[in-house]
């Protein structure tokens, strides 16, 4: 609920005392900030360093570290859940403020289930939250997002709150937002298999017409047509994995991993991540004579 999830917030408590383990968010400079609100980009404005040109155009994330987060603030796991939010908002906001086209964040896993119960039922609530708070805005915003995942696994509350949003934004154009929640790379790979292989017994489709192109649309991620695969992956918490997450879409995707945990993933630290990205050398099998 709502109050519960306001009683696990660990805002109210940063003032306080820290842990030795606690990292600070980096601030950027002031002249390079965006403001505050997810509404009031700095649009057209790109921090010094970053090439338009040289940008990826779709940004995948792996949200990661957030009970950690907590345990380290000696904070029960539920309120290091709840402070996915701020983190998560903001990096929607820099991306669009910034320019990227598609921003793919993977929130939970289907192999997240194994999780206690407790934790489950409280993340499934952050996600309702996060998309309830911000749709409106999403909306003004020309946000479009879309929930990839097996959703019939999801709280109906939830996938009724998915659904809505969905149209709401349905004709937003100007950056997709896809929130994985449910979603596991082997499980889109194999659904998409199914896909073809039911179109091929019923005769719609010849066996030696299928290529790349065909099972690419198969692929969930199919829905943000224009630039469905991943120019850069982002992970947070220090862990040096995919961990299931959009495998045939990251064949060419530039990794970048970073020890920060994921509700102190800010400006800073995505800045950081991009900068990276411009210096790499992206030949994708070719060689460069």
């Amino acid at each position: 609920t709502r109050n519960a999830l306001q009683a696990a917030s660990p805002f109210q408590q940063r003032g306080g005392s820290s842990s030795s383990h606690q990292t600070r968010r980096t601030a950027a400079p002031p002249c390079l900030r965006v403001r505050a609100s997810i509404g009031l980009p700095a649009e057209g404005i790109l921090p010094v360093g970053l090439r338009v040109e040289s940008l990826p155009r779709h940004v995948a994330v792996t949200i990661d570290g957030n009970s950690r987060w907590a345990q380290a603030r000696g904070m029960p796991t539920s309120a290091g859940h709840a402070a996915l939010q701020p983190a998560l908002e903001e990096t929607v906001r820099l991306s669009r403020a910034w320019g990227i086209r598609v921003l793919t964040v993977f929130a939970f896993s289907d192999q997240n289930w194994n999780r206690p119960k407790e934790e489950v039922d409280f993340a499934m609530g952050v996600f309702d939250r996060f998309i309830q708070d911000n749709v409106a805005q999403f909306v003004r915003d020309g946000i479009r997002l879309h929930v990839i995942g097996d959703l019939s696994r999801l709280p109906t509350y939830l996938q009724k709150t998915a659904h809505d949003a969905e149209e709401e934004t349905r004709s937003n154009s100007q950056i997709d937002l896809m929130l994985g929640i449910s979603y596991g790379g082997r499980a889109d790979i194999l659904q998409a298999c199914k896909k073809i292989a039911q179109k091929v017994y019923n005769k719609l489709l010849r066996p030696k017409d299928i290529d790349d192109s065909l099972f690419a649309d198969e692929l969930q991620t199919s829905w943000t047509d224009e630039f469905p695969y991943p120019d850069l992956l982002i992970r947070t918490s220090g862990e040096l994995r995919l961990s299931d997450f959009m495998l045939w879409q990251s064949a060419y995707t530039e990794l970048f991993f970073t020890d920060t945990l994921w509700p102190d993933f800010g400006e800073a630290e995505y800045l950081e991540a991009l900068m990276s990205f411009q210096s790499r050398d992206r030949r994708f099998g070719k060689r460069k004579l």
